[in-house]
């Protein structure tokens, strides 16, 4: 029980680290200005998508073997 208890403290603890930035992101401006933004959202898009695509086809094939056996 101690374990768990510590465990969320810790958790919880570490999760404020998350809130820490405060002023603006000077990358994320940068790339907005230049229109670069939109590469980066395109580039992760086809990431994931290709990503999914292939969890998809894995599936497929393993329901085919699960049906054959």
């Amino acid at each position: 029980m101690k374990k768990i208890i510590f465990a969320f403290l810790l958790l919880l603890l570490s999760s404020v680290q998350l809130f820490a930035q405060n002023g603006p992101v000077e990358m994320a401006d940068t790339l907005r200005s230049n229109g670069k933004i939109y590469v980066v959202v395109i580039c992760i898009v086809l990431i994931l998508a290709g990503l999914l695509g292939y969890l998809f086809s894995l599936d497929k094939r393993l329901k085919k073997i699960e049906k054959k056996s």
